[in-house]
């Protein structure tokens, strides 16, 4: 961003709020902040109280104290583990995303259902998977060093485990925030377009200011 007045650029950030893939109404809204402090997130939210879900990003906390309710994403608890296998091919990480892998099955099953039908299913299939998970998780955990890598994977989900299973208790909610991600990835890939586009505008202002 280039702020009035000044001669160089600064990051900005641009915020993406989205009904889920469930709702009736498919709606996403941008917000452009100079920033990503947390404020911008309370201001947007405003005494909105429903329920976010988001990783574990510490700018939404003073909203859950305020009576927003933490939704986890699990595609985030996901993607430590898949990091974590794909750089060293942890068995322990392989078996997360092996129990992962089959709540995502379920997800599969209840996508086109509605909301009672898919907290029903979920109730009977995933939360046997979750319960199960959960105690292996806090097995392997008592077994691998402190601040090792996988521990560090292990902790991110155990932490936040009431927020990461909440989506079992409501059909209208979803088991990630993926729907949202990818509204703001046309954004991501557009950065070095528009940035060359810039450039281009700045090149052929001086090319006209020396003629």
């Amino acid at each position: 961003m280039l702020t009035p007045g000044a001669k160089k650029t600064h990051r900005a950030y641009v915020w993406a709020y989205a009904t889920s893939q469930f709702a009736d109404l498919a709606a996403v809204v941008y917000d452009f902040s100079p920033s990503r402090a947390g404020e911008h997130a309370r201001a947007f939210l405003g005494h909105w109280n429903g329920k976010l879900v988001c990783d574990d990003f510490a700018g939404y906390k003073a909203g859950f104290e305020l009576g927003v309710t933490e939704i986890g994403c699990m595609a985030h608890a996901r993607r430590k583990f898949f990091d974590l296998h794909a750089t060293n091919k942890s068995q322990i990480a392989e078996k997360a995303l092996h129990y992962i892998a089959a709540l995502y099955e379920v997800e599969r099953e209840v996508r086109e259902l509605g909301p009672d039908v898919r907290q029903q299913i979920r109730q009977e299939k995933a939360a046997p998977i979750i319960d199960v998970l959960h105690t292996w998780m806090i097995a392997q955990r008592q077994l691998v060093p402190e601040g090792s890598a996988i521990a560090k994977a292990l902790d991110y989900s155990l932490k936040r485990w009431i927020a990461l299973t909440r989506y079992l208790d409501d059909g209208a909610v979803p088991i990630d925030n993926n729907w949202c991600e990818n509204q703001i990835r046309p954004w991501a890939l557009g950065r070095s377009n528009w940035l060359c586009v810039s450039r281009r505008r700045r090149h052929d202002d001086d090319m006209k200011m020396a003629a």
